[in-house]
């Protein structure tokens, strides 16, 4: 399989299944499969894999961030129900 097909693949997939990790998997898996034929393609490559370990660890802080942030969603939710009630 060709890097242009597994492009074309990772790009024609449903969107509706993906998230940001499904993302940074593919662009793993992409990354993981070039083979590169000179000391500055090499360098790039580990470039590339240093930002994509460094955008995963940031996305898996955001996810944590936006759960907390729901939860308090939810506490003041429910908060302001219990006030309205006692009105």
């Amino acid at each position: 399989m060709s890097l242009d097909s597994q492009w074309r693949d990772f790009l024609n997939e449903s969107l509706d299944e993906k998230n940001i990790f499904t993302y940074i998997q593919g662009l793993q898996e992409i990354i993981s499969n070039l083979n590169p034929k000179t000391l500055t393609e090499k360098r790039r490559l580990q470039l590339a894999k240093t930002h994509l370990r460094e955008v995963k660890r940031c996305a898996r802080r955001m996810e944590n961030d936006i759960g907390v942030l729901h939860e308090k969603l939810n506490i003041l939710e429910e908060s302001r129900e219990m006030n309205d009630g006692e009105s």
